[in-house]
Formats: structure tokens, C-alpha cells, sequence
């Protein structure tokens, strides 16, 4: 799962499984918490994940649950 991290000089340190993967400043990272508050966890993964570059291209399967 992604994760991120906001530092008080402005940047935010984005992470995959406790490894920083990319870090944005100034107005990318602005802008990515403003779209970041109030999105559930869901939502949230999918912002981040595009925020890396590695975000869902809609040719992957979806899980079934039984």
C-alpha cells in the first residue's frame, strides 16, 4: 500500500511498503493535499498511485470474493 508523508517546509514523501518512491515540493505537493483531504482509503491509494506514475491503465482483473 501506498503511504505519505507531509513535512512542514511543504514537501510530501510518497511511499510504497515504507520505501520513499517520490517526493513532490512546491505546487505538486499543494495541490496533491488538497485533493488528498477528506478522500476515503480508496481513493486515497488511487490519488497517490497516480501521483507515482504507477496508477491502474483498467486492464487488470478485478478479485472476485467468493
Amino acid at each position: 500500500m501506498f503511504d505519505y508523508k507531509a513535512t512542514g517546509d511543504g514537501r510530501v514523501f510518497i511511499s510504497w511498503n515504507h520505501r520513499v518512491v517520490v517526493t513532490l515540493a512546491g505546487q505538486k505537493a499543494a495541490q496533491f493535499l488538497e485533493q488528498a483531504d477528506g478522500l476515503d482509503d480508496a481513493a486515497l491509494q488511487l490519488l497517490i498511485a497516480r501521483a507515482t506514475g504507477n496508477f491502474r491503465r483498467g486492464n487488470e482483473r478485478l478479485a472476485h470474493s467468493p
